[in-house]
């Protein structure tokens, strides 16, 4: 694995641009697919000529944005890796409380990978229910989201994450220096 800008003086520099150079080391060779970032909106493209790569674009320049699309790109299959925004539909802020609980549930696997990608870049992780006004009112979690992703986190802790995803959490720990990015200390509580 080629080199990346070291931390300074012993503090992770959060750089999304690190994340990017990360990714093309662990995944180009295999599966030639970029992330990219400076986008209004996060979207997977795949490719449309052999000649050129798929690509993942993160919102701006986020990190955690980059984290995000890189856990649903991790859990995508081929079938899906064939299909822009691997396939998902994406109703946007002010959804009814059904669109919400379809929204969580396809959120659960994602977001618990992205909790363990931060707990290796040494990062804070913030649970996302990416709709914060339904209607006009502020929608109440019941505790079932945060609840299903602390239990798929605790899952794959116990040995069943994705091999791509655990390659890349593999490599955020060597960058971060995180020593043990399964340890149950690192999963107790959300961040607000």
């Amino acid at each position: 694995m080629g080199a990346l800008p070291a931390a300074t003086q012993g503090v992770p520099a959060h750089s999304s641009i690190d994340l990017e150079v990360l990714f093309k080391q662990c995944f180009y060779k295999d599966y030639q697919t970029l992330l990219m970032g400076g986008a209004d909106e996060p979207l997977y493209r795949p490719a449309t000529a052999a000649s050129e790569p798929h690509r993942i674009y993160y919102r701006a320049d986020y990190f955690a944005s980059a984290l995000h699309e890189i856990a649903h790109w991790c859990i995508a299959g081929a079938e899906r890796r064939r299909q822009e925004d691997w396939g998902y539909w994406y109703c946007p802020d002010g959804r009814s409380p059904e669109q919400q609980r379809a929204f969580e549930a396809v959120e659960v696997v994602p977001q618990a990978i992205e909790w363990m990608f931060s707990v290796a870049a040494d990062t804070v992780f913030r649970l996302s229910s990416d709709n914060l006004l339904a209607e006009g009112k502020l929608v109440a979690d019941d505790g079932g989201f945060p609840h299903a992703v602390s239990a798929q986190v605790l899952n794959y802790r116990q040995g069943a994450l994705p091999l791509r995803a655990q390659q890349f959490l593999s490599a955020l720990a060597a960058f971060y220096g995180v020593m043990d990015p399964l340890a149950e200390e690192h999963y107790r509580e959300f961040e607000a």
